[in-house]
């Protein structure tokens, strides 16, 4: 059992808590993610450490409430027990001295770029920051990445806040303009395949962080395989990061919506005991 130290309500629907887990505060590394299960009907969701903090023996998940499953965590309060809580899974990022590096975030996809962004920083790195979201209310963390970024970018769809428009304008105004070295991109998988498709034609590295369907979080189920060029691979164990140039995103986004029937029926059903922890 792991108990819920603080929440914090982000932005609308997006909320953020502080988890007791030395175990896994001690190992976390920038990219790694966690198995959440709140209880023991609950689903198992895959969700990046955001942050992590080895003294307290801390870490922190950021998650949007989209389906049945996050809305049910979402209603949990501190002083709350989580049942299970697996990690660190995946492999950790490729934190490297590179030279100028983009580091693009988007709406929810900011959490989880903000531990690489500033790992990166603290590898000598020159970081340009582009962070965006559909509307002022759904940014979130701008003050952490300002302070990794020596260059900090935001935009929002409807230009309540920073620039009008998409972080790929203004990634392609930056590419157009100095040399870069490499990009990393976390967010909607439209956005991260934009990104993708603009950096090829520059041919400019590029690695995204995938988030497919996933049960187990060993590799040993499957159900998170993605296409990486000519080869077939496990996002929890061979990812969640790679090639933004190889991945094919056709087939990423109908794995994506494979459940998308069951997950509306989730949200509309009335509930029994099995799927919501409670009497009828």
């Amino acid at each position: 059992m792991y108990t819920i130290k603080d929440k914090i309500l982000l932005a609308p629907g997006i909320k953020m808590f502080m988890i007791d887990a030395p175990s896994i505060a001690q190992k976390a590394k920038p990219g790694q993610f966690v198995i959440v299960r709140k209880d023991e009907y609950g689903e198992r969701i895959p969700l990046t450490i955001a942050d992590s903090d080895k003294r307290e023996g801390t870490i922190t998940i950021i998650f949007q409430e989209v389906g049945r499953s996050t809305q049910d965590l979402g209603k949990m309060e501190v002083g709350d027990m989580i049942l299970d809580l697996v990690g660190p899974l995946g492999r950790e990022s490729e934190i490297d001295f590179y030279g100028t590096v983009i580091c693009v975030g988007g709406g929810v996809g900011v959490a989880p770029i903000y531990p690489i962004t500033r790992a990166l920083h603290m590898k000598g790195n020159r970081i340009i920051s582009i962070i965006g979201a559909r509307s002022a209310d759904y940014l979130i963390w701008l003050d952490k990445m300002d302070e990794v970024s020596d260059e900090f970018y935001v935009t929002t769809d409807d230009g309540s806040y920073g620039r009008k428009g998409f972080v790929t304008e203004v990634l392609t105004e930056i590419m157009d303009k100095e040399e870069i070295n490499m990009v990393m991109a976390i967010g909607p998988i439209q956005m991260m395949e934009a990104v993708s498709r603009i950096t090829k034609e520059k041919g400019i590295k590029t690695l995204v962080s995938l988030n497919p369907i996933m049960l187990d979080g060993t590799g040993m189920c499957g159900a998170c395989r993605v296409q990486i060029g000519d080869e077939v691979k496990f996002a929890c164990v061979d990812g969640p990061e790679f090639d933004g140039h190889l991945v094919d995103w056709e087939n990423a986004k109908r794995r994506l919506k494979m459940f998308e029937r069951e997950e509306k029926i989730a949200l509309t059903s009335l509930g029994c005991r099995c799927c919501q922890g409670g009497e009828k």
